[in-house]
């Protein structure tokens, strides 16, 4: 293994194409319904590989209205793969990049690259690329022993559970470890490394009230709304900070016109963990409110589980591979941290596989946001551009050190 400090070097000499690579893939919308876009994008990443050995495979996602996954395969024949997670996909449709003029826009002055996906998650795809041409010129023994495998998902931004069923079938013994490259967090010389991610459910909360003329009948109705209003408030009071437990509620609606006691309404929220049995708890208190009290002058309320997405918890064998990262780190004269993040990612899905990390792909800021004010007060999307080179060093540095010790 070649001293970091060359390693940087060899890093920095590839940065312009790797932001050549990663212009291309920002210059094509993605959004996760534009399936034309995400195939672009996915046949792009492909070739972007292919000097590195890789062979696509392209997979027909089970929601036709997206793109297919992409499945990039490199020495099948030698054990559990190390699994290298990314995405295609985007939340920006077409009519809003034109809209906000929210395109590939360079800002030397800030180091910074704005536009769709510049760290969400292109430019972690692109990261991924800069690691294993690394990794073949300067680690060319490990490189070549191992068997990599490249997903990337076609709808992660609605969390397709096909992806993860593709993704297992091909790992069916396990990984060695689970890498996924959304954006990392920094502060100056200390880069977050993501160990854990909140579980998530979601619900919703149906108001059956009775319909009656608002002007001459209004005492022999029943207002859902104004019911659904109470069972709503006893949802969100189930929130437990303490806990790490949140309960968000994000949609409302109900009624007809405004001369008429409403007779439905319903909400949807979301609850979000890390602990399984905090998450039991606020099930059970959600589907307390739905109870059949026997008050025929009151309004049913109703409350359904409508999904869920298991929680990525802290774990040993986790914590194992984080401690290469952490050492990489003070090689090159940073600091990695773990965190813990609220979001979901492939990660939830993907943990059972093997030792799992997030958060590797670069730094930036402002993910799922296209506009930009006057005032400063919104920018869009961005990637920190002088993140790359460093993240890059410290995933090599971590990654031969994570191989080398299987």
């Amino acid at each position: 293994m070649m001293p970091h400090a060359e390693l940087q070097t060899f890093l920095a000499s590839a940065m312009p194409e790797a932001l050549q690579w990663l212009k291309r893939m920002v210059e094509i919308n993605s959004f996760t319904t534009n399936a034309d876009g995400v195939n672009r994008v996915g046949e792009l990443t492909a070739e972007c590989f292919a000097d590195l050995g890789f062979v696509p495979e392209f997979v027909a996602s089970q929601n036709p209205s997206h793109g297919r996954h992409l499945f990039l395969r490199r020495n099948a024949a030698a054990g559990k793969p190390v699994l290298l997670v990314t995405h295609l996909d985007t939340v920006f449709p077409p009519d809003e990049e034109e809209r906000n003029n929210f395109h590939w826009q360079e800002s030397p002055a800030e180091g910074r690259i704005y536009g769709p996906g510049t760290v969400d998650i292109k430019g972690g795809t692109v990261l991924i690329w800069m690691m294993l041409r690394a990794m073949r010129t300067h680690a060319p023994q490990l490189f070549e022993k191992t068997h990599w495998i490249l997903a990337a998902n076609a709808a992660e931004e609605v969390m397709s559970a096909d992806f993860e069923v593709r993704t297992r079938e091909r790992c069916a013994d396990g990984a060695r470890a689970v890498l996924v490259f959304e954006g990392g967090q920094r502060h100056a010389s200390e880069y977050q490394i993501v160990t854990s991610r909140k579980g998530r459910a979601e619900y919703r909360i149906t108001s059956q009230g009775r319909a009656a003329h608002a002007g001459s009948s209004h005492g022999e109705g029943v207002n859902a709304i104004v019911a659904l209003c109470s069972g709503v408030a006893a949802a969100a009071s189930i929130t437990d900070y303490a806990k790490g437990l949140t309960v968000n509620v994000g949609r409302i609606s109900g009624g007809t016109v405004l001369n008429r006691v409403p007779h439905e309404a319903s909400a949807e929220l979301e609850v979000r963990a890390h602990n399984p049995v905090a998450m039991e708890e606020a099930h059970r208190a959600l589907l307390a409110l739905g109870l059949d009290h026997g008050m025929p002058q009151q309004a049913r309320l109703t409350v359904e589980r409508l999904g869920t997405t298991p929680a990525w918890p802290e774990s040993e064998q986790t914590s194992r591979a984080f401690s290469h990262w952490a050492h990489a780190a003070v090689q090159i004269g940073l600091k990695a941290v773990a965190t813990s993040r609220g979001g979901l990612s492939d990660a939830n899905y993907l943990c059972a596989l093997g030792a799992t990390l997030d958060g590797l792909g670069p730094s930036g800021g402002n993910a799922h946001c296209s506009e930009r004010s006057t005032n400063g007060l919104k920018m869009p999307e961005y990637l920190d551009v002088e993140s790359l080179v460093p993240k890059a060093v410290m995933n090599v540095l971590a990654l031969c050190r994570l191989l080398a010790s299987d």
